[in-house]
């Protein structure tokens, strides 16, 4: 029954997310303006709000002018959903408190930039200043499994190394809201899970971006964006990056 109600609170925290990312996008704000469909304008009742529901009892479509929905909004909410019920089952026991409350919040924070990252281009200044923020005071306040220092270090050495790319290159390698992405993923991780990140990243990039461009998808001179390829990396280390390096370490 927990992991009921924690996947519909996953759901419905997806749906915020989309308003954060049209709002970002469009203007507006978060907290006052109603929901409207892109296309028309209609202002959506509460029954067209629904996570997955709505959206699967109208078709995929506006009620009013039967435009199509796009289909990110029920998959950000599903992968908030889920996001939401795996930290719940990752999490011991005595840490579904204020740790849970921190993970949704990142991850929440992760989702957005990644679609955002995707549609646009760009990482959003906000949401990446918002995570910083937060995960400088986890550091500080909440019991972090990490000396202070090793997070700090990570992050001056991601970030640092991003900012070199950037520099050298003049911004055709990498954005510069990848190099303040950098600060957060150092302290969230620390060491040696940043290493594991940061492996994943360009692994992850490097493979995606090939098969794009053997597809014709992209070209060796279009943008493809690194944002959605450091939130991978981030989240493979997060959770799985422990047993990577166990497994590393027993090969030899």
């Amino acid at each position: 029954m927990e992991v009921f109600f924690i996947f519909i609170f996953g759901l419905a925290i997806g749906s915020f997310c989309n308003v954060v990312i049209y709002r970002l996008a469009n203007g507006g704000s978060i907290a006052v303006d109603r929901s409207r469909c892109p296309h028309c304008g209609h202002v959506l009742s509460w029954y067209e709000l629904i996570p997955l529901i709505s959206f699967a009892l109208q078709g995929g479509k506006c009620r009013q002018c039967h435009a199509a929905i796009s289909w990110q909004y029920p998959l950000v909410e599903a992968a908030a959903g889920f996001l939401f019920v795996y930290i719940y089952s990752f999490l011991p026991a005595y840490y579904h408190g204020w740790e849970m409350g921190y993970l949704f919040f990142v991850f929440s924070a992760l989702l957005i930039i990644f679609v955002f990252d995707l549609k646009y281009y760009i990482i959003p200044n906000v949401v990446v200043y918002l995570l910083i923020g937060v995960a400088l005071l986890h550091m500080v306040f909440g019991g972090s499994f990490f000396t202070p220092l090793y997070p700090v270090v990570s992050a001056l050495a991601v970030s640092g190394f991003f900012l070199a790319l950037y520099l050298v290159s003049r911004g055709t390698w990498i954005g510069f809201g990848d190099v303040k992405y950098g600060i957060f993923m150092g302290l969230f991780l620390g060491f040696p899970l940043i290493a594991v990140g940061w492996f994943f990243s360009y692994v992850l990039g490097a493979v995606i971006g090939g098969i794009l461009i053997i597809l014709k998808r992209k070209g060796l001179k279009n943008e493809i964006p690194f944002g959605p390829f450091l939130i991978a990396g981030t989240s493979v280390a997060y959770f799985f990056g422990s047993d990577i390096i166990q497994w590393y370490l027993n090969i030899f």
